[in-house]
């Protein structure tokens, strides 16, 4: 199977994570258009107990008007789905679909390069969670 998340791990709680996600992505220029509280509908819906988690729709408008303008079947793609969950009390979790599976659906000319753009930023914006936790640490 292909690996279609990017993910890292961080020794800092949920809470924390959660909030330092959300300013990543701001940074990275990504805004958040919807947020899904996955413990709290699992527990309205199903009455089951699950770890916290949340999931985080990023979105950068300009990519996504050009990807959809590439190809307007990408819109089922969107926005990009960033995954926070929590491990145990001080340990947290960050998966994000990775946009650059966006070529693998559609070989539309030009798609892989604002995928790739996409794919970019988010990976730095893992790279800026994790070294601001390992820098917080020491």
């Amino acid at each position: 199977m292909n690996d279609f998340t990017m993910s890292a791990t961080v020794d800092r709680p949920y809470a924390e994570t959660v909030d330092r996600v959300r300013g990543l992505l701001g940074d990275a220029g990504f805004g958040v258009l919807t947020e899904i509280d996955v413990a709290a509908t699992l527990h309205t819906k199903l009455g089951v107990e699950t770890t916290p988690r949340v999931i985080l729709g990023a979105c950068r408008p300009e990519l996504a008007h050009q990807a959809i303008e590439i190809d307007d079947r990408v819109a089922t793609l969107l926005p990009c789905n960033v995954v926070v969950a929590a491990e145990d009390s001080s340990r947290t979790r960050v998966d994000i679909f990775d946009p650059g599976m966006m070529a693998a659906f559609s070989d539309a000319p030009g798609l892989a390069e604002v995928a790739g753009d996409a794919r970019s930023r988010l990976s730095g914006m893992l790279a800026a969670l994790t070294a601001t936790t390992e820098g917080a640490q020491g």
